[in-house]
């Protein structure tokens, strides 16, 4: 049976986490930022490690807080907000920040707490991969790259690349890491070398 990951991106508005699906799925890019207003789901196919896995990407609009468990296995908030809808129950995050702008930060740093103090228990090896998109503006950086660095593999425990939507840099890496934390945290037999190929080519990634 084909394996199914579900992933969820999460960000503040006008931080490119929607450019990065698509540069992603279609390896296009549009200079017109649409603000996403309702959840958007993608169910591309991919091949990893010569197998192939279906995903299911969900891209989610900013939300003010991450969906709380009011009962075991489930939420009332999550499932009656359509926005918030499958959002405790993915494999795995990826928290993207703008790395011009600090309260985008701050933002995804106030949702990977809520995730941690909310997810289901014995749901602890979920990835968290935090995203600094938008590298091509470089020269306007807020933060240090070392310091976010720093921060958010040592103390954090979290997966962290930088890439641009814009010109696909580093686009691919993200969602080979990615990825390979999923296989590895739910294989616990899957060698961490587990390579991911292909994704971007039309004829091994479709919508389905």
């Amino acid at each position: 049976m084909v394996a199914t990951f579900k992933i969820a991106v999460l960000g503040a508005q006008g931080v490119g986490k929607s450019a990065i699906v698509r540069q992603f799925l279609y390896n296009e890019f549009s200079e017109v930022c649409a603000p996403t207003t309702a959840r958007r789901v993608y169910l591309p196919a991919v091949v990893m490690n010569g197998h192939v896995h279906n995903l299911q990407i969900m891209d989610f609009p900013p939300i003010t807080a991450f969906p709380p468990g009011l009962i075991p296995l489930c939420s009332f908030q999550e499932w009656a907000d359509v926005c918030c809808r499958g959002l405790r129950s993915v494999h795995a995050y990826i928290l993207v920040y703008d790395i011009c702008c600090f309260d985008s930060f701050e933002y995804i740093k106030t949702i990977r707490q809520q995730i941690l103090e909310t997810r289901v228990i014995g749901t602890s090896e979920t990835p968290i991969i935090i995203v600094g998109n938008k590298r091509d503006l470089q020269r306007g950086r807020v933060i240090p790259r070392w310091n976010v660095s720093n921060l958010v593999k040592k103390t954090w425990k979290c997966g962290y690349i930088e890439c641009s939507a814009k010109y696909n840099w580093h686009i691919l890496l993200l969602f080979s890491e990615l990825l390979k934390s999923v296989g590895c945290a739910r294989c616990k037999h899957v060698h961490t070398t587990i390579r991911f190929q292909g994704a971007l080519r039309r004829n091994r990634c479709s919508i389905m």
